[in-house]
């Protein structure tokens, strides 16, 4: 059984004799190449030789083509921010902006930037396809409309629940056609990626993802294809419903706990897929903290429907010797690492927080990933900008992205559990969640009253 059969059968919940690993490389094989994040997803060529690179130094058994969720969205006419060492983000919504949705066509292989995605699976196809298994990564649906409708999305989803409803249907056929262009250019695994839906509850999920999402694994599986579902953030809540919606696998970050996730997945036959931390472990951790993290992982996940990964695309900067390490873990060779003893970077940043009680004015720690390459995170610090308008005088905040150390370190010290997590005067107050403008605005005017401002 080679790499690319043992992920498949691990992907459909089978038993293996090793458990397989698949390192999420997207902007990350840009550095690999020497170049930047923005002509990596701009350019197939590099691409094609970013993921070759990956394949030749991280032993995985499977790859994505690349990791890139603005492909739909640049399509539909989303403008986008590119960035020297991150993936493009989204920063404008066409149909907050004035264009209706029956202006909006499903994007083909002629469309944005999907010849090059697309030129790229085939040359990645033709040199990795016989030796491990390539996904193509599928922007899902409840994303995509956010990056179409912007955060209003959520006031129509209790205020105009038909409107959404015929959004959600648009970006289902999106999806579904993004995943027929896929296999046809010849994918084993077609990930649907849907980070924003770890920010609704179970009851939202089932009523505008659901029947939406569901019929997409249906279509991929008819193509004899694996399916697998990403999502980000602390989706502990909607794991059970995730399942119900029949991909093969789910995919999970470090806000999601492993065992607890493997125990409901495993109960609807779904394998799992996660959840190697990014920054503290991947980014800023030593070789040896890589492979006791792989191990511990694997300890948990067991041989059986399970596939270690990061939790989602590994930062352009992360150290290559990291990501050998936890191959080298997978493939039970770390004699070489296991002699390293390395401090890790954050052992000395001392990070000072403010005297937050006496300050003049209202302090939001807002802590993220990173806002240019994180969906929730982007959303959330959207909230924030418009939640403070005409408060500046009274409010300051700041991003603090854990991509940096001293962000790390400021995390541990606010005891934020999860991202992205808005602080107020030095207290976690949103964990992991989007509030809206009008709620998150009241929390603010209520923090600026109780200071006597």
């Amino acid at each position: 059984m080679n790499s690319k059969e043992l992920l498949l059968k691990a992907i459909h919940n089978g038993e293996v004799e090793r458990i397989p690993w698949v390192p999420f490389v997207g902007c990350h094989s840009a550095s690999l190449i020497g170049v930047s994040a923005e002509d990596y997803f701009k350019n197939d060529r590099y691409i094609v030789e970013g993921a070759t690179k990956a394949f030749e130094l991280y032993k995985p058994d499977g790859l994505p083509v690349t990791f890139d969720l603005q492909v739909e969205a640049e399509a539909l006419g989303c403008k986008l921010i590119y960035s020297a060492t991150n993936p493009p983000s989204v920063v404008t919504h066409p149909l907050a902006e004035g264009k209706r949705l029956e202006d909006l066509k499903i994007p083909t292989e002629d469309d944005g930037r999907f010849p090059i995605v697309l030129r790229s699976v085939k040359e990645i196809v033709k040199r990795l396809g016989d030796k491990i298994a390539i996904y193509g990564l599928v922007t899902g649906p409840f994303t995509l409309a956010l990056h179409l409708k912007g955060t209003d999305i959520f006031y129509q989803m209790m205020d105009e629940p038909e409107e959404v409803h015929k959004l959600m249907s648009f970006c289902q056929k999106v999806s579904m056609n993004s995943a027929r262009m896929y296999i046809d250019a010849g994918v084993d695994v077609v990930a649907i990626v849907d980070p924003m839906t770890s920010q609704i509850s179970p009851n939202s999920f089932e009523e505008f993802v659901t029947p939406y999402i569901t019929p997409i694994f249906a279509y991929i599986k008819e193509r004899k294809r694996a399916c697998s579902l990403f999502v980000c953030g602390n989706a502990t809540r909607n794991i059970e419903v995730m399942c119900k919606c029949q991909p093969d696998n789910i995919s999970i970050d470090e806000n999601v706990n492993l065992e607890y996730a493997k125990e409901i997945c495993h109960r609807y036959g779904v394998s799992v897929g996660g959840n190697i931390r990014l920054t503290v472990t991947m980014l800023f951790g030593t070789p040896l903290d890589n492979i006791r993290e792989a191990e511990n992982l694997m300890q948990i996940g067991g041989k059986k429907g399970y596939i270690l990964s990061p939790g989602c695309d590994i930062p352009f900067n992360t150290p290559p010797e990291n990501i050998k390490a936890i191959a080298s873990a997978v493939h039970g060779d770390v004699a070489e690492f296991m002699k390293q003893d390395i401090k890790s970077n954050l052992e000395e940043i001392n990070v000072e927080l403010p005297d937050y009680k006496n300050e003049k004015k209202v302090i939001l720690d807002v802590i993220t990933l990173d806002s240019e390459s994180c969906a929730p995170c982007q959303y959330v610090v959207e909230a924030v900008k418009s939640a403070i308008k005409g408060l500046e005088d009274k409010v300051e905040w700041k991003e603090y992205k854990i991509k940096e150390k001293e962000s790390v370190a400021r995390m541990i010290k606010l005891k934020v559990p999860n991202i992205p997590t808005i602080c107020i005067d030095g207290k976690p107050v949103y964990i992991s969640i989007i509030p809206s403008v009008d709620e998150l605005r009241e929390t603010i005017e209520r923090a600026i009253i109780d200071k006597g401002l």
